[in-house]
């Protein structure tokens, strides 16, 4: 296929422990790159094995390395990678070649042609575990029917970017899962094309059950800014209305037992219990809330990043 852009492109792969991947997954993406101008960028997420070391023995002028100072995460890796390139067009993709570079061709043609900010994977045959397919499509499920944003495949990591929308996202948790959600509340037009699916080369998943749960609390916060970020009062408002309409009823009915029928009310302790449960439960839920709004807004209002980079090398020398 011939080139569909004169545009750079910057692909971004984090990386954490995956020595045995890097090299095969860098052929791959020039075999399906020629012609195009290109940077690859791999950030490594303080990984324990070779990762960097295989990268800087490339020696390859188009391959950035990126080298954080502690194991962040996914998304904060991810991040990282975004905020370096210098792409056009940027391109994401997981590092253990289950994504495959040959796509891309076809995928940068609606972004270029069509003129799509975002074109999105969906992976067809995946050659994934039940542990990580059964949770993958709880979620999707759960992201479409709760924001109507019809993504079928909001795990899928290979995806392509327009330069605008991705240095606008700001990725936090485990918020990489839901980027394309993200890319759509900053007003970007979505394609979803099939795309090819691999087992894992080498190396084994970082993916466990555990990761659900940070999924499922991430996805909560992402539907709290969509929908009550300017407003909270509609949300913190109900159902403080709601509570003290609850205690109002609980109270009427412990008056009319206490004076209308004489019975000793002291000594009960479910009110108290309900209560004190009712309480703590909706005051974590809030604490949690004010508390990743405060890290937006420290890392946002002073320009502050929330990951650190060791060094940037490129071709293997250090930048």
């Amino acid at each position: 296929m011939q080139p569909v852009t004169t545009s750079l492109l910057s692909v971004v792969v984090p990386l954490y422990n995956e020595e045995d991947n890097v090299t095969l997954l860098t052929q791959k993406i020039h075999e399906s790159l020629v012609g195009y101008d290109y940077q690859i960028i791999y950030i490594d997420d303080f990984s324990s094995d070779d990762t960097k070391k295989v990268v800087k023995a490339l020696k390859d002028d188009k391959v950035h390395l990126i080298e954080l100072k502690k194991n962040y995460g996914q998304s904060l890796a991810l991040a990282a990678g975004l905020d370096y390139a210098d792409g056009e067009y940027i391109i994401t993709m997981d590092g253990d070649l289950q994504n495959d570079p040959s796509d891309i061709p076809e995928m940068l043609t609606y972004a270029t042609t069509e003129e799509y900010d975002v074109v999105t994977g969906i992976r067809q045959k995946r050659k994934d575990s039940l542990v990580k397919k059964i949770p993958s499509k709880i979620a999707n499920f759960l992201v479409r029917r709760i924001t109507k944003l019809d993504i079928k495949d909001n795990g899928c990591a290979l995806k392509i970017f327009t330069k605008d929308i991705a240095k606008d996202l700001n990725l936090y948790g485990e918020m990489h899962r839901f980027i394309t959600l993200l890319a759509h509340l900053e007003g970007a037009q979505i394609k979803q094309i099939p795309v090819k699916h691999h087992a894992r080369h080498a190396g084994v998943s970082k993916y466990g059950l555990e990761r659900v749960f940070k999924v499922v609390a991430d996805m909560m916060l992402l539907l709290f800014i969509r929908k009550y970020f300017q407003r909270p009062i509609h949300l913190f408002g109900i159902l403080g209305f709601l509570l003290i309409l609850l205690g109002i009823v609980i109270n009427f009915y412990l008056l009319i037992v206490k004076v209308g029928f004489g019975e000793d009310i002291g000594t009960r302790p479910l009110l108290m219990f309900g209560m004190m449960f009712i309480l703590a439960g909706i005051q974590l839920f809030t604490i949690g809330i004010v508390m990743e709004l405060l890290i937006r807004t420290y890392y946002e209002s002073q320009k502050k990043r929330p990951y650190r980079i060791k060094k940037v090398s490129v071709g293997g020398q250090v930048k």
